[in-house]
């Protein structure tokens, strides 16, 4: 197994106030860049894992990528540095993109173009529905640290359930994370018309965006929600649900897809 962290020696402070010399496991992120038809389209921060899925992730998020049929290929570098993809893409979304940048509200580095016009006026229509008693059994599932956090405690989790299985991505960036489940779950050809998208990140305007982009229906965080993000799950139709700590949720929006 590849090893995304680096042990150093540090200085340490205990409750009694008490130093001492100690080692401390800290993540190891990259400045990774992607390259879309022999352009360089930008750099990211992320830790360099999974990097074909993060840029099919995000460039379907966007819009640019409207299918995994588009692809006509995909290479990551030696070295894990770069990613270049050639597909066939929408040109105008590609330059929304880069008319203007938006800098997120996420944790690390997060940028995304597309936030506005027909992307907010699209809807999610599914007619799933999940039990809560469902969301509880996996949401425990997903509050069990994998062996990179218990490490270092420093990387967001996104994990998509179906029903039959769960897809789970890691990063610094909470929408790097999200990227890569979702450029997983496209290059296993998987619909997420019928998921929940389980995140552990602040359910913002851009989060909320991300999942209508791949028509997922219900999106669940321990942590809480944005004015932004409830509005926009409201005009979408996302069920948005957020503090899903133990046996206790805040429902925001769409109730009616969960069964009680």
């Amino acid at each position: 197994m590849e090893v995304f962290y680096q042990t150093l020696q540090i200085d340490k402070i205990n409750a009694k106030g008490e130093i001492a010399i100690c080692t401390d496991d800290v993540v190891k992120e990259e400045r990774i860049a992607f390259y879309l038809n022999d352009k360089k389209l930008l750099s990211v921060m992320s830790i360099p894992n999974e990097q074909d899925f993060h840029i099919i992730g995000f460039l379907m998020s966007e819009g640019v990528l409207k299918s995994i049929s588009a692809i006509q290929k995909i290479e990551i570098a030696q070295d894990g540095k770069s990613v270049r993809i050639q597909a066939k893409i929408e040109e105008e979304k590609l330059k929304y993109l880069f008319r203007e940048k938006t800098l997120t509200s996420g944790c690390c580095v997060g940028v995304a173009g597309n936030l506005e016009g027909h992307i907010i006026e699209k809807f999610i229509h599914s007619p799933y529905k999940v039990s809560i008693k469902e969301i509880f059994k996996n949401l425990q599932s997903f509050s069990r640290a994998s062996e990179l956090f218990e490490k270092t405690g420093c990387v967001h989790k996104a994990m998509l359930v179906l029903e039959n299985q769960a897809l789970i991505a890691e990063d610094i960036g909470r929408h790097n994370a999200i990227d890569k489940v979702m450029g997983k779950a496209a290059m296993q050809g998987i619909n997420p018309s019928n998921a929940i998208l389980f995140v552990s990140g602040r359910l913002s305007l851009e989060m909320v965006v991300k999942a209508v982009m791949h028509n997922i229906p219900i999106i669940v965080s321990k942590a809480a929600a944005t004015y932004m993000g409830i509005k926009a799950a409201h005009q979408t139709g996302i069920t948005l649900i957020g503090f899903a700590r133990e046996n206790r949720a805040n429902i925001y929006t769409h109730s009616g897809r969960i069964l009680f």
